[in-house]
């Protein structure tokens, strides 16, 4: 049969990690080593300190079907004299009593646990490797006959030439230390020693130095962490660093760096979420986008236009994290655009709290979006919740955030100066007003770029997911680098213009793991990767 654990003395954590609750009546605990207990007493004092049936157990599927339990001192021989009565009990549990006998009893073994986390010992600490991220080289972009090479062969096409311009691309969310204190039941299952920064930020910016991109987009930078370490040793690395905080109360921002030797800085431009005037914009997320100029001989080479955010996490507010993406596409749209209309080349890299699939990522990727019907609880794919059933208001933001359904900033009136007749040095200026073009009422969000995703998300041969965050709670992909295609890739979409010059080609990726892979080394973060978060990596090539 299943041997399930039960806790130290009586012991049980809930499924979210935000403490401990007894399992048993104090007589029951006292009893010593091996005892029994009755099972209806058992399931009670489980269900009512909130149990659940959906436990983690790391080095597996994020859900398992079964209460998972863990203890010190119980005997592997431990089995109480008592039968499983009930069936109903039992499916509301997501329990199998078919798969036990008559006699079947609840078997608590002895796994030890240790004072610095409440994850047995048998997966803590088993497996003290460095995982293994290889190179995948992209020589054919065609989507459909794509070809991944690994490093030892690499293919002429990914090798340089003259009219070209190739840089790389890292996108890192390098956990805040203010908020993995914040959030420590998300780190339960790691060595104390590993989560202190001065453990965590040499080896972060070991894993910079030995990747060693052209550009850096990087989430959680702590303020305090900024000024005194991250950014004079990046600077000392050739890098130039932009950064942009968080508005609240949470000290931490995104940042870009970009090494002086491949670009020129042409303009910088903060995006801030929290608009005091908008009720719905009440968080603090906030965006950073910059136009850089590649250093080349060629005099017509484009700018380019790269982004960096973290959206907000709240899986029930699905429509803060629309609007706040729709914000980001504005400007992304403002700087990019060029004279004669088109838009140079994106890179778009964050933290998007979204999963693979969900509406918000097919908005990114498809440049369209129907929300007409659709829960807000449901726009990232988090989680499959009864929570955040609230449909989505038409329209999501209202109009005096002065942003239309296509993502871009409303047209604004010029300012102008009138000479009065009584006084030829008075002078009235009109105010400058959104002007929101009267139409009716729609459901459809649309953007103006082609983006794609530098991930599949999925490996090919066997369909597992990939993954970018691995902790104790859950182990999925909400990281990406989205950037805009070249032009012979990009499809036609009805109802959307695309307007690029220049397009990107995807040459490289660093390799993503499975969970599975992640766990063999104890999660993130562990002795050697310093984030709950791996750093995604992608090489690109701009043709002149």
């Amino acid at each position: 049969m299943e041997a399930w654990r039960c806790v130290r003395r009586g012991y049980g954590r809930c499924v979210v990690g935000r403490g401990r609750y007894p399992m048993l009546p104090h007589h029951q605990k006292s009893l010593g080593r091996d005892w029994t207990t009755p099972w209806e007493n058992l399931q009670r004092c489980c269900w009512n300190r909130h149990i659940s049936s959906c436990m983690r157990w790391p080095g597996h599927y994020s859900r398992a079907p079964y209460p998972y339990f863990s203890s010190r001192h119980f005997s592997l021989n431990w089995r109480p004299p008592c039968l499983i009565e009930s069936r109903t009990q039992f499916q509301y549990w997501n329990w199998r009593p078919e798969n036990l006998s008559q006699t079947s009893l609840i078997h608590l073994s002895s796994y030890i646990m240790n004072s610095e986390g409440d994850e047995p010992s048998s997966k803590r600490r088993k497996h003290q490797g460095t995982i293994k991220r290889h190179w995948e080289y992209i020589c054919n972009h065609n989507k459909e006959k794509m070809k991944i090479l690994g490093d030892k062969n690499v293919d002429s096409k990914c090798e340089d030439s003259e009219n070209k311009f190739d840089f790389s691309v890292m996108s890192y969310n390098i956990l805040s230390q203010d908020l993995l204190e914040d959030n420590s039941h998300l780190y339960r299952h790691c060595r104390r020693p590993v989560l202190h920064w001065s453990f965590r930020f040499p080896n972060i910016l070991k894993e910079i130095k030995h990747f060693d991109a052209d550009v850096l987009c990087l989430q959680e930078v702590q303020e305090d962490h900024y000024g005194t370490e991250i950014r004079p040793s990046l600077e000392s690395l050739g890098y130039h660093c932009e950064y942009k905080m968080r508005t609240g109360r949470k000290p931490d921002g995104c940042a870009i760096c970009f090494k002086h030797s491949k670009f020129s800085l042409l303009s910088v431009n903060p995006v801030e979420f929290f608009r005091p005037d908008v009720p719905l914009l009440d968080r603090d997320n906030v965006g950073l986008v910059l136009l850089l100029q590649p250093r080349i001989p060629s005099t017509a080479s484009p700018a380019l236009c790269v982004a960096n955010t973290h959206l907000l996490y709240n899986p029930r507010r699905g429509d803060i994290k629309l609007t706040q993406l729709a914000m980001l596409l504005a400007e992304i749209s403002s700087v990019a655009h060029q004279k004669d209309g088109s838009f140079c080349p994106i890179v778009m890299c964050g933290d998007f709290n979204s999963v693979p699939g969900s509406p918000l990522y097919s908005f990114i990727k498809e440049g369209k979006l129907n929300y007409e019907g659709l829960a807000i609880g449901k726009v990232s794919g988090q989680e499959q919740s009864s929570r955040g059933q609230r449909i989505l208001s038409i329209p999501i933001w209202p109009p005096n955030l002065g942003i239309s359904q296509n993502c871009v900033y409303e047209v604004q009136q010029v300012p102008k100066v009138e000479k009065t007749d009584g006084d030829p040095t008075q002078t009235q200026l009109d105010k400058t007003e959104v002007l929101v073009t009267p139409e009716k009422l729609s459901s459809h969000l649309q953007h103006h770029f082609s983006l794609s995703s530098v991930y599949s998300h999925y490996f090919p041969d066997t369909g597992i997911p990939e993954v970018t965050t691995c902790h104790s709670r859950s182990a999925i992909t909400v990281d990406y680098i989205f950037y805009s295609a070249e032009k012979e890739d990009v499809a036609e979409k009805p109802g959307a213009e695309v307007a690029l010059v220049g397009g990107l080609k995807l040459l490289a990726r660093l390799s993503l793991l499975t969970e599975q892979d992640l766990w063999t080394v104890n999660g993130l973060p562990n002795e050697n990767n310093s984030s709950d978060h791996l750093p995604l990596l992608a090489k690109f090539r701009l043709e002149l």
